[in-house]
């Protein structure tokens, strides 16, 4: 293959623009061999399976709008993010805090409590037999790694069980932890401030500092007070004007139902919090009065009390409403994780995603309902051709003791729920480089929220088949053409060597 070949290849086949084209044969790798005799077939082929020809791109990085109004993006939100473990009896510590930080979470909760002294403030998850980390140490490991993924603001989201002398304690460690990179609010708009120039240090970067009380929603969707212990210096239990300052929105604290906690109040921006629970019943009931509230509002989805292990609930469910702070335990592992992760590879992976027009529009007549059935945008046309790398990244023996493996792939789309579906390709037997060329096609009614979800498992006749990859890719950045799939493990880690080789394509209605 000439150079002017592949260009025809890229142009033609790929789907890219002349410019990306030139650009691209101008830096590739295989130049001087294209110019003096051509690519082979293994050349071409590796070329293919290579990171510059892959499925989602790791350019051009942040292209949305990044200074709309807060309640007008997807937020990446971690839960109990200072957990090492499970909910019950694991460490606490600013290690998760800080790889949670460097992966691109922007939204990192802290539980703070007394402690024993009752004059120094601590990090745990309450009435467990989670072991505490001290404050100070976690708000300087924000400090040091806030900015490490992306450059755009952390949001921290305090559990407050302070009596009013502690809650100054805090004031003063938030105020000379983080000095002048500290936002303090002066208005009720709160916009997303990039970096003006390239290589600022870290203290001239925006940062938003939002301090919330601890809701909860009952079965009656009432809003609970949020518990605070007893001042033992008999104050009035008010927290002090230093600590109430540096709240950026402040939370809803209010009795009665749904109807009431979702009034917009056009003089000022509040956050909601609901349990993964209440969501499902506020979704069926108040879904298009959510929808409404988040145009203007904050909305934070959190795991129900009884996943003591740690797992998570689906995320769609919160986005599809407009939620921008659907909180996971992010020291886990599992297909809502998976989900995440794929939202958050969108727009640079900056940890803010812009939410579609179709959850911003405030017409009353036109608002969003994610149950309603709409005649589809588009199809989504997926080929899966083969697969390569696990012989890499593998003991021959790992799948199977005495073969080779018979690896299979599910192929579908997290989404709308009438988007939402998965489909499968055929076993291939005794083959470390499977090839299953098969085709699969996806209507989409909402494209702005489907996520494609990619696996790859081990067919095992005595028991349960064995993981093999997964990878979640946002549709709407998805490259059209011939194009190569990194797949990760079930942490959500990228795999070193393992690939697939797939077509895309999308026919518009």
């Amino acid at each position: 293959m000439r150079e002017e070949e592949l260009r025809r290849f890229m142009k033609e086949v790929q789907g890219e623009a002349g410019a990306v084209v030139n650009n691209a044969v101008k830096e590739s790798k295989y130049l001087k061999a294209l110019q003096k005799k051509g690519l082979s077939v293994d050349e071409f082929y590796r070329y293919l399976f290579s990171d510059d020809n892959a499925a989602h791109p790791s350019s051009p990085g942040v292209y949305q709008d990044m200074t709309a109004p807060l309640s007008h993006y997807f937020i990446y939100t971690g839960h109990n993010s200072y957990l090492t473990g499970n909910q019950l009896n694991s460490d606490c510590s600013d290690v998760p805090i800080i790889k949670a930080l460097q992966r691109g979470v922007r939204v990192i909760e802290l539980d703070l409590w007394p402690d024993e002294t009752k004059n120094n403030v601590i990090v745990l998850h309450g009435r467990t037999l989670t072991s505490p980390v001290k404050l100070i140490k976690c708000l300087r490991s924000i400090k040091e790694h806030a900015f490490e993924a992306s450059p755009y603001p952390v949001i921290i989201t305090l559990e407050d069980h302070l009596t009013p002398n502690l809650q100054a304690k805090v004031a003063k460690m938030l105020t000379k932890t983080f000095g002048n990179i500290l936002y303090t609010p002066t208005s009720e708009s709160l916009e997303i401030k990039e970096k003006e120039h390239e290589g600022q240090k870290l203290d001239e970067e925006a940062w938003s500092e939002e301090v919330s009380d601890h809701e909860a929603i009952t079965n009656n969707h009432e809003l609970s007070e949020h518990y605070q212990e007893e001042d033992p210096e008999g104050g009035d239990g008010k927290p002090p004007i230093e600590y109430k300052r540096l709240i950026a929105i402040a939370a809803k604290k209010m009795q009665g139902d749904l109807t009431e906690a979702l009034k917009i109040d056009t003089h000022k921006v509040t956050r909601l919090s609901l349990s993964e629970l209440a969501l499902e019943k506020a979704a069926s009931s108040h879904g298009t009065e959510l929808i409404r509230f988040t145009q203007r509002n904050l909305l934070r989805i959190f795991p129900k009390g009884t996943r003591v292990t740690s797992s998570n609930y689906k995320p769609l469910l919160g986005w599809m409403h407009g939620a921008q702070m659907v909180a996971l335990n992010m020291q886990g592992y599992g297909k809502p994780l998976w989900l995440v992760h794929g939202m958050f590879k969108a727009n640079g992976g900056c940890g803010y995603v812009k939410k579609p027009d179709i959850l911003l529009n405030d017409n009353p007549d036109q608002l969003f309902d994610p149950k309603a059935t709409l005649p589809p945008m588009k199809t989504l046309k997926v080929r899966v051709y083969t697969g390569d790398g696990w012989r890499f990244d593998f003991h021959k023996s790992h799948f199977d003791t005495f073969s080779p493996p018979d690896f299979y792939a599910r192929v579908g789309i997290a989404g709308v729920p009438v988007d939402t579906t998965m489909k499968q390709t055929k076993i291939i037997e005794d083959c470390w480089m499977p090839v299953w060329d098969e085709e699969f096609e996806f209507k989409l009614t909402v494209p702005e929220l489907a996520l494609l979800r990619i696996e790859v498992f081990e067919h095992d006749l005595s028991d349960q088949d064995d993981f093999a990859g997964q990878t979640c890719l946002p549709v709407w950045e998805l490259r059209t053409g011939i194009r190569s799939v990194s797949l990760c493990d079930r942490k959500g880690r990228t795999l070193k060597s393992v690939k697939l080789l797939m077509h895309f394509d999308f026919i518009f209605h």
